[in-house]
């Protein structure tokens, strides 16, 4: 994994508006006792020189403030991938419902049911809890701050973002046609 396929996912998560300044971040786990993810404060279209986290020891104080998430997940869980990102409606949505449950087809098909988790952002509570989320489905939301999605791949954990963020734009409209 290089640096320019967490170039590519960055500018695709800005271009869909589900992640904002140098909010967010992504990691992919690697063959050894480790994973690779963002640096705390980068760009996600523009993220630089990544970050090998170990799964067990002492963290770099350049990796991202959600590395305690990341390294949770990769811990207790087959993810190789994950993207958290900030998009506006599933925030919405998670400030009000207790999860998600989509009504377009796609969000049906692929995610039927979106847990809410629970913690304060880099926190060992939110990264036992979005473990816990992640090791029944790829996707959740941290409530009132943003999706965590898994895949194999980041283009994967990217599209289960959009996956997230298209679902709750669905369901905020859908009162609008009552």
């Amino acid at each position: 994994m290089t640096s320019e396929e967490f170039t590519r996912i960055g500018k695709r998560l800005f271009s869909e508006h589900l992640v904002g300044g140098n909010f967010g971040n992504m990691s992919i786990r690697d063959e050894e006792e480790s994973f690779l993810i963002t640096r705390s404060g980068s760009y996600l279209d523009e993220p630089g020189d990544l970050i090998r986290v170990p799964l067990f020891g002492d963290v770099p104080s350049e990796a991202s403030s959600e590395w305690r998430v990341h390294r949770s997940v990769y811990q207790q869980t087959r993810h190789r991938a994950i993207v958290h990102a900030h998009p506006p409606y599933a925030v919405a949505a998670s400030l009000v419902l207790d999860e998600i449950t989509p009504l377009d087809s796609e969000g049906k098909m692929f995610c039927p049911t979106i847990p809410i988790a629970v913690g304060e952002p880099g926190s060992r509570e939110l990264a036992d809890d979005v473990a816990d989320c992640l090791a029944l489905t790829g996707l959740c939301i941290a409530r009132g701050h943003g999706t965590f999605a898994t895949g194999k791949t980041l283009e994967e954990a990217y599209l289960y973002t959009s996956l997230a963020e298209h679902a709750c734009r669905v369901l905020s409209l859908v009162p609008t046609f009552r």
